[in-house]
């Protein structure tokens, strides 16, 4: 790390999403001279298993030369929420497995994820949802991607799923810290706001996020939601009230601390992109995901590097995360070495299996 600039060490931050199918002369400048720590798939990347596979492997082999390999991110949890080509077959949803009340029908459901992320390279998944389910409607912002609708179901097959994840070498970003579950609204539209008390919340939304801290979580999504009771001011995302107070000194969480997109509207309805960046980096977020225009996050970097040359923002802050970057991707083995995909027919077959197990 000590050979990394100061703009080097702010792109490790960052979590980039590909703007473009095709690798452009801006993603390339992005990997080679900014040192980007990663890359966020979506399906509009890629039209087919062999595109995504191509994909992964031209980012991999640009950030061969650099010393740190790349996070190749995406959410995968199943059901609704479903970053895989066209070609695999979708597993149904966390709470349908949940539903269940088999763990080991859960287990599965989380090796399987794993499996299919392996065999594509993808070493970094925002998943599994630690959300408590509070409203019946299964398109609700959270709804049955969550395990449950109480904090006991949530922890137990949440928390199964993620040790899965974990012992498959997956690092798993549970989320959204503090929890997403106590609101109608979607941070996609707009900036939710919670009316529970910390007390309430303390007592239920974040008990399965602190139980998956006690049984060692590698990695923690902050969601954009205001928690009026803690900080009326910003979102939990943006929040040291809520990430300094809470996941760091009062659960000593360790592990990588990673915010939700930060294009989302929940955000940019209030901050411009440069000062949420600045927030996020502030209240004691490790990543931050942001899914701009290339030239937008370089004039980003370009704009911390500034602040922290001036002492506006703490050196050590970004060393603190940088060193937990570098250690995580070693911890779980992240490589950038060339990938040979999987046999889609044996993957398709253990899925339709698994998804024939559980009640439509």
């Amino acid at each position: 790390m000590k050979e990394l600039k100061i703009e080097e060490k702010i792109a490790q931050m960052f979590l980039i999403e590909l703007q473009e199918k095709d690798i452009t002369q801006e993603t390339i400048e992005m990997i080679k001279k900014y040192k980007i720590g990663g890359v966020v798939l979506f399906r509009r990347n890629y039209d087919s298993y062999d595109e995504m596979i191509n994909l992964v492997n031209k980012l991999k082999e640009l950030n061969r030369e650099n010393d740190i390999p790349l996070f190749i991110s995406l959410d995968q949890e199943g059901g609704r929420v479903n970053r895989m080509p066209f070609e695999l077959k979708n597993l149904k949803s966390a709470g349908t497995f949940a539903k269940t009340k088999n763990i080991e029908i859960v287990k599965e459901s989380a090796n399987l994820i794993s499996e299919m992320l392996n065999g594509m390279g993808v070493n970094l998944n925002y998943a599994p949802v630690l959300d408590i389910r509070r409203f019946e409607d299964d398109n609700h912002a959270i709804g049955n991607r969550c395990y449950g609708f109480n904090k006991e179901d949530v922890s137990k097959y949440g928390i199964v799923a993620m040790k899965q994840m974990q012992e498959n070498k997956i690092i798993p970003a549970v989320k959204h810290f503090p929890g997403h579950g106590a609101t109608m609204k979607d941070s996609h539209f707009t900036l939710p706001i919670v009316d529970k008390t910390k007390e309430d919340l303390e007592n239920d939304d974040m008990v399965p996020f602190k139980n998956a801290i006690d049984e060692g979580a590698a990695a923690i999504m902050v969601g954009h939601i205001i928690i009026k009771d803690i900080d009326n001011k910003h979102p939990a995302s943006l929040s040291k009230k809520i990430i300094q107070s809470y996941l760091i000194d009062k659960y000593k969480y360790k592990g990588l601390i990673i915010t939700d997109d930060l294009k989302m509207l929940a955000i940019r309805l209030k901050y411009s992109q440069k000062k949420a960046v600045e927030l996020a980096i502030e209240a004691g977020n490790d990543m931050i995901i942001l899914g701009c225009k290339y030239k937008e996050i370089i004039k980003i970097i370009k704009y911390i590097a500034g602040n922290i040359k001036s002492g506006k923002i703490n050196a050590n802050r970004v060393e603190q995360s940088v060193n937990k970057i570098i250690t995580m991707k070693e911890k779980y083995n992240v490589n950038d070495n060339e990938i040979k995909g999987l046999n889609i027919e044996e993957i398709n077959k253990k899925i339709e299996e698994l998804n024939n197990k559980v009640e439509i």
